[in-house]
């Protein structure tokens, strides 16, 4: 039993597996940091410095004058976290839609290096592909 485990835990795509997983939360904490600390702020300065967490509708109780407050004298919609967290959300995804782009414009210029075929490897190429078909 500890042999096998030993194949299962040390197999090409368990260690490449965590090392994506490695990886990949290290990327998680690059995006939070491009969003708190370049894009928010500068969100922040288009909309005069609204802190969206902190609206709130109260449904219930005394009027307060914070979300907290709020939450503890009844029911209350937080809208202002939702708005937060959808801005987050969208900009997480724009930063992550254009880092894919550039990887596929890096992965289109390796392809365009490789050689093209030469004429006779071509006509080879097609002469193989008929004789299979026969």
């Amino acid at each position: 039993m500890l042999n096998e485990f030993k194949e299962f835990a040390l197999k090409g795509n368990m260690v490449d597996l965590a090392i994506g997983v490695i990886i990949g939360g290290a990327f998680g904490r690059l995006v939070e940091s491009i969003v708190a600390d370049l894009f928010m702020p500068i969100i922040g300065l288009m909309t005069g410095g609204i802190d969206f967490s902190n609206l709130y509708l109260q449904l219930s109780g005394a009027p307060a004058p914070t979300l907290a407050a709020a939450r503890t004298a009844g029911a209350t919609i937080a809208y202002g976290n939702f708005i937060t967290l959808l801005i987050n959300f969208l900009i997480v995804a724009w930063v992550l839609f254009i880092v894919v782009k550039a990887m596929n414009r890096f992965k289109r210029k390796e392809v365009a290096k490789e050689p093209a075929l030469a004429k006779e490897e071509v006509l080879l190429t097609e002469i193989r592909d008929l004789l299979a078909k026969r």
